[in-house]
């Protein structure tokens, strides 16, 4: 099968933008990093991957994120495809870019040392996969995945406890052979089981060919980068009045109450704390990016402290955004709220969303 070219486009970028300059591919034959390189990224592990991954790395804390300690996973997907998942996200999912070239926090050399950093944690020894397409029998394929996979990776491939294994940037960027190994050896730890006994291999070439066909005919599209509002914009209607919510425990706001409030024209602040990249594709109209993995005082410094109200939301759908409001009430400021049903609730409920304008980024 032929790649479109905005695959390979992205590939050739990946592989030259995150690996440049390691000396080889397996992970046994890379140097270990330094201590205090091992340092910074434990300590960015815990700032940008925790929430969902859990602190030590077992995974489904939040978003059913996968475990990060599990030898198969290093076994057969390093350094690339963990690389090029930390980079690129899986867009759709709760999964966001973290490369700072599409939005996110991070360098590339910090990419590589955080990928090199879970590698050594999960101390697996690299497998030699072989190289190309998969050749297998779709149609048996599909009948597998719909007997042994769909229940948890969706019937569409759209995910749920699993991976959304037809996630279009996932199959871009994930070999075959990464795929299968995976089918049949499974995940330690986590509720992704080992199919090499219970499947044949003419099966389970079937049911990797099936996935990959999920990709046919996709083409990257081209990312619009957004300029966030300067700091004299981050309030909506600065001159109306404050809005009238009823917060549930104290802390949550329904969609249906924001969405009034909004077309009531309130005064506010909207604070989308998911990863920036993310924010970039897609946002509730007039919301300002605010990381959960910043600090309080980088949150605090971007927002008004005179009482005006300020509502966050997240896609998990509340975990990074309670993290941040429970850092701003910290902080003193108490007119604060969280998007119960996050943004994907929203989006499912009717309401809208923009792309944001499409200004290029300021140096």
């Amino acid at each position: 099968m032929t790649l479109p070219a905005g695959t390979l486009r992205l590939c050739a970028f990946v592989t030259a933008a995150l690996l440049a300059a390691a000396p080889a591919l397996a992970q046994n034959a890379m140097p270990p990093l330094m201590p205090e390189e091992s340092a910074a990224a434990a300590a960015r592990y815990q700032q940008y991957c925790a929430l969902c991954h859990s602190p030590d790395r077992s995974g489904y804390a939040n978003d059913h994120a996968p475990s990060l300690k599990s030898p198969q996973l290093f076994e057969a997907g390093f350094p690339y495809v963990i690389a090029e998942a930390i980079a690129y996200g899986r867009p759709g999912t709760p999964m966001g870019a973290y490369h700072e070239e599409v939005g996110g926090p991070l360098t590339r050399t910090e990419i590589r040392q955080l990928t090199r950093w879970l590698g050594e944690q999960a101390a697996a020894t690299p497998v030699e996969l072989p190289d190309g397409a998969v050749a297998g029998d779709v149609a048996l394929g599909a009948k597998v995945y719909a007997d042994s996979c769909a229940s948890c990776h969706g019937a569409q491939g759209e995910g749920g406890t699993g991976t959304a294994l037809g996630n279009a940037t996932m199959l871009a960027l994930t070999p075959d052979s990464f795929i299968r190994h995976t089918i049949e050896n499974g995940r330690d730890g986590t509720p992704m089981l080992a199919f090499r006994d219970s499947l044949s291999r003419e099966q389970i070439d079937g049911v990797t060919a099936f996935i990959r066909s999920r990709s046919s005919g996709w083409t990257v599209p081209e990312v619009k980068r957004h300029t966030p509002p300067a700091l004299d914009a981050y309030i909506i209607n600065k001159d109306a009045s404050a809005p009238e919510f009823t917060l549930t425990d104290g802390l949550y706001v329904s969609a249906a109450e924001l969405d009034r409030e909004l077309k009531a024209r309130k005064r506010m602040v909207l604070l989308d704390t998911r990863v920036t990249s993310m924010w970039e594709r897609a946002h509730i109209e007039g919301s300002v990016p605010g990381p959960y993995y910043a600090s309080r005082e980088e949150v605090m410094a971007n927002l008004p402290t005179d009482g005006t109200w300020i509502v966050a939301y997240c896609e998990c759908p509340r975990a990074a955004a309670e993290s941040v409001v429970r850092k701003l009430r910290e902080g003193g400021v108490q007119n604060t709220a969280v998007l119960w049903e996050g943004i994907q609730g929203w989006v499912s409920l009717g309401y809208p969303v923009v792309s944001g304008n499409a200004a290029p980024r300021a140096e």
